[in-house]
């Protein structure tokens, strides 16, 4: 499971930088980097 969570804020983390350098959208692309932020401190609490 903490490998899924890791993939998937991954790919967030990526759809957010492609969204910041190419599109210059603005809502879409802050909810995905917090969904990211999110995901990454869900899986280092259940690590720890």
């Amino acid at each position: 499971m903490r490998g899924l969570l890791y993939i998937i804020a991954v790919i967030l983390i990526i759809g957010w930088l492609l969204g910041v350098f190419v599109y210059s959208a603005t809502g879409l692309i802050h909810v995905l980097l917090v969904i990211a932020v999110i995901a990454l401190l869900l899986g280092i609490i259940r690590r720890a």
